[in-house]
């Protein structure tokens, strides 16, 4: 496996990765940040949630800004405040030990006065949502006609929330920019027909294998059990586990919040996350896991977009998910950075087969708890 240093990657880049203990590339990274450091001409690559995106486009970008220049030169589109939030302070990290590069996150939820006024100062990298930067285009609060690189990341969640306009329009605001770079996990027909509309001619393209599509860092499991026994294996679990943090993935609203309230009986610290939540409960819920006040988060597949929490041991699927991409944005929570992690999947005896049709489809073996 090459080093970040062997990719190309500068050596005070290099040195904040080793202080956040990211020492080996991705496959992702390996296969992405060559080609955008040389070239960083049109690029889509499939990249899944917990394969190290982030850096692989982040690094090249940060790279290629320009830090005597005070105009934006680099804007990332994400779907979601939380993900936009989490691109941001990765990218701030990245930048520790290099020249003094000035990050802003645009996002919905935030006081839009503050956002302006913070725009008045130098910004080389906006961090945006689609809504919040088309609002702040409007008002004039800032320009893009200095962008030289645009990225979408999670291309097809953007798409699946109707973003399309929006995206459109960015496109077209950012028409003079150097590249397009798209990361996503999927690739509905919608998105071909985006790429085709965004990027000149045949962009460079990145599709990972199956058996690197998945974080290889994640150990995958399951339990046969009942309806009736879940709860009761839920609690074993969690007392074998002591006190490490984790995510349950339930498919309903009820369900979620009918699983908080029995795992708070049983005196374990616990936040729900579900679609019915406003933005400043959400945060509230988002805030109290990642100061860890609260050792499980309990969310939906729709409420957990762009949930990215550090040191989270083990991702429970309550329920298996049921499409295919859910269970690897859903197992993806665990294992960041380098570490370990398992992902669980509770099943009823006729799910069996259903196992056996993930391991086909991912490359991935799934081992039983007995």
């Amino acid at each position: 496996m090459s080093t970040f240093r062997e990719l190309g990657i500068p050596a005070d880049l290099v040195k904040g990765l080793d202080e956040m203990g990211i020492k080996q590339p991705t496959e992702v990274q390996a296969r992405s940040i060559p080609y955008l450091l040389k070239s960083g001409a049109d690029f889509v690559a499939q990249a899944q949630t917990g394969t190290g995106k982030t850096a692989a486009f982040g690094l090249p970008l940060i790279t290629k800004i320009d830090p005597k220049k005070p105009d934006i030169q680099g804007l990332v589109i994400a779907p979601t405040r939380e993900l936009a939030k989490q691109i941001a302070k990765q990218l701030f990290r990245f930048t520790k030990y290099t020249d003094k590069i000035f990050i802003e996150t645009l996002t919905g939820g935030e006081p839009m006065d503050l956002q302006i006024v913070r725009l008045k100062r130098p910004t080389h990298i906006v961090v945006a949502t689609p809504g919040r930067l088309l609002d702040l285009l409007r008002k004039k609060s800032l320009t893009l006609v200095n962008v030289k690189h645009l990225v979408l990341d999670e291309a097809d969640e953007m798409l699946s929330m109707g973003f399309k306009k929006e995206l459109v329009s960015i496109f077209g605001l950012t028409r003079q920019r150097r590249s397009t770079w798209l990361f996503s996990a999927t690739f509905p027909d919608s998105l071909g027909a985006l790429i085709k509309a965004s990027m000149h001619g045949q962009p460079e393209t990145l599709r990972i294998d199956k058996a690197h599509v998945v974080n290889q860092n994640i150990e995958h499991r399951y339990a046969v059990c009942g309806k009736d026994e879940k709860n009761e294996y839920v609690l074993e679990f969690l007392a074998r586990r002591e006190d490490e943090r984790g995510l349950i993935f339930v498919r309903t609203k009820a369900g979620a919040i009918a699983l908080g309230r029995q795992l708070e009986k049983m005196q374990i610290s616990v936040e729900v996350i579900q679609g019915d939540l406003s933005q400043r409960e959400r945060d509230k819920v988002m805030r109290a896991f990642k100061k860890e006040r609260a050792r499980i988060l309990i969310a939906t597949d729709v409420a957990a977009r762009g949930i990215d929490v550090e040191g989270l041991s083990f991702v429970i699927h309550y329920q298996l998910p049921e499409q295919l991409e859910y269970y690897t944005h859903r197992s993806g929570r665990t294992a960041r950075a380098g570490k370990k992690g398992m992902s669980l999947a509770l099943i009823d005896p006729r799910e069996r087969k259903k196992i056996g049709r993930f391991e086909q489809a991912l490359g991935v073996t799934f081992t039983d708890m007995g």
